[in-house]
């Protein structure tokens, strides 16, 4: 991967985006509905795309919108919708333009009081406490957000009355309608004017609620000295009455809002991205990493973390991941026995080694949130995360907190690992390796024509002729998740030692490859030099 020159530097006024010729592209641009690019795409995080090329327009949302509304009609789901949107500055015109249609077709939405941003776990956890021993007019909700995406980026995503991301066959639905309705000059679509939602404190109820999650009277009582970067985005009102009702010693670093994010640091390639698990991205933060005893930021939308710490700077999502995962097992008495620990199929080994040395059941399930929601809502999965820095795990008493990924959670988290053991996460990694041995992790971008990438989808095991990796023999083949048997749209091989897993990229004719040699990163280096022949041999 090449390193702009930028990366890690402040964003220069000559990338910053024109947010005025943005809002404009939004309600000017109309999308070719001949082009497959310009139609709804739901992936595994909703619609994504820009104004400024026809990927995200007025028509696109007045699309979803009424898709949604037609769906939630058709499942009889008849109670509020919870909307949340984060700072990009297309989140709030398309809000408006959600409200427009909502109102039209009779669907009570509930927004953020005073216009305000809203965090993705906060729609999850809205909906769940509205649904909880509800058994009828359930609550759903939309959350506006392209999550870490540039700041030209717009994004669109339904959460059902589960809490969760919507799965697979319920986004096929809401996009083919969508697709239909745009295909149709969005004729059939509902909208009134001035629309009216509802207003509401989504604050403080989930802030009331974290002491059942994370041990607040824990991190109070070691006095830690916190530090908080939102990076511009919707977690930022909620950090200082967090501090405030728990009594904490935490410093928002960075209290900037701005559409453009003109305060980051520039991420690997160049571009403003707020990817809170980016060392360029989280430069600012980090150098302030002795300032505090921990310290942490949040992507835009607040469903990601980056956690840094004295010991180890910024860390590894998948090193934290395994951190918490330990930590959590060894800390929650109430947690049945019996439920499950859930990462995806491109999370590290490592995770499975720390499973099962606490003798737990490990969850692969493909990539992507949704896989995790239906078991943190029974409480049958303790815990679920993902390589890219999103997890969310259950209350103290087994229950469910969030079916979406919780950042502010896994930050706080991070409070109560340091203050109850006395060494912070990056300390607990490097016992885990005292233990397990170094992961060495890649995750690189490889070119793939439109054939290829469709070819990914036909893939069974048998393509695969390999008998070895990087010298070890393969012990699996897979295109279906061992977890739950759900297909991986892509190929993951193992070894004793090592794994990669290749899927094609949605947006971009690439493919993503994932590596990992528990052994060295010259056994690394092999892993992706053969992988890349694999795959090739494979889709051929």
């Amino acid at each position: 991967m090449s390193i702009s020159p930028l990366a890690g530097k402040p964003a220069p006024a000559n990338i910053l985006i024109d947010v005025d010729k943005l809002e404009r592209d939004y309600f000017d641009r109309k999308p070719d509905a001949s082009d497959p690019a310009q139609l709804v795409s739901f992936g595994t995080s909703g619609h994504r795309g820009t104004s400024s090329n026809g990927t995200f327009t007025e028509a696109h949302i007045l699309a979803i919108a009424q898709a949604i509304c037609e769906y939630r009609g058709a499942q009889g789901i008849t109670g509020p919708l919870f909307m949340g949107k984060d700072t990009h500055a297309l989140s709030g015109v398309a809000q408006r333009t959600a409200l427009e249609v909502l109102a039209a077709n009779e669907v009570e939405a509930i927004i953020q009081e005073r216009n305000g941003v809203t965090p993705t776990p906060v729609i999850s956890h809205a909906i769940l406490t509205y649904n909880r021993e509800r058994a009828t007019a359930l609550s759903d909700g939309i959350v506006i957000t392209p999550s870490h995406n540039p700041p030209a980026d717009g994004g669109f995503k339904y959460n059902p009355p589960d809490g969760g991301p919507a799965d697979t066959d319920v986004t096929t639905r809401i996009q083919d309608r969508a697709n239909e309705l745009l295909r149709n000059g969005n004729r059939d679509v509902k909208r009134v004017a001035s629309p009216a939602a509802h207003e509401r404190d989504l604050i403080s109820p989930y802030v009331a609620d974290l002491r059942n999650v994370v041990d607040m009277d824990a991190i109070r009582s070691a006095g830690l000295k916190i530090g908080v970067d939102p990076l511009g985005g919707a977690s930022l009102p909620f950090w200082e009455p967090i501090a405030e009702q728990y009594r904490l010693n935490l410093t928002v670093v960075n209290r900037k809002l701005d559409p453009r994010f003109a305060f980051m640091t520039v991420d690997h390639d160049g571009k403003i991205r707020m990817d809170c698990s980016s060392p360029y991205a989280m430069a600012g933060l980090v150098k302030l990493k002795d300032d505090f005893d921990i310290a942490w930021g949040n992507d835009p939308d607040s469903d990601r973390h980056g956690i840094v710490t004295r010991s180890a700077g910024l860390m590894n999502p998948n090193h934290y991941l395994a951190v918490a995962i330990r930590y959590l097992l060894g800390s929650r008495p109430g947690w049945p026995a019996s439920a499950v620990v859930g990462k995806t199929l491109v999370s590290s080994g490592i995770i499975d080694r720390v499973v099962g040395d606490l003798h737990r059941v490990l969850w692969e399930v493909p990539v992507g949130f949704k896989w995790f929601a239906p078991g943190l809502f029974d409480g049958k999965c303790c815990f679920g995360g993902e390589e890219s820095a999103g997890a969310s795990f259950l209350r103290t008493d087994g229950s469910v907190w969030t079916t979406d990924k919780d950042g502010l959670i896994l930050g706080l988290l991070a409070a109560e690992i340091t203050a109850r053991t006395g060494k912070d996460p990056g300390d607990h990694y490097r016992e885990i390796t005292g233990r397990f041995g170094e992961s060495f992790y890649t995750r690189i971008d490889a070119p793939a024509t439109p054939e290829q990438k469709n070819a990914f989808k036909k893939l069974s095991p048998r393509a695969v002729s390999a008998t070895t990796l990087a010298g070890d023999p393969i012990t699996a083949k897979l295109t279906n998740a061992p977890g739950n048997n759900a297909p991986i749209g892509g190929l993951k091989v193992t070894s004793d030692s090592g794994w990669f897993a290749a899927r094609p990229s949605g947006t971009e004719n690439i493919y993503k490859l994932y590596a990992e040699s528990l052994r060295s990163g010259a056994h690394l280096n092999e892993i992706v030099s053969e992988a890349q022949e694999i795959v090739k041999k494979s889709l051929s």
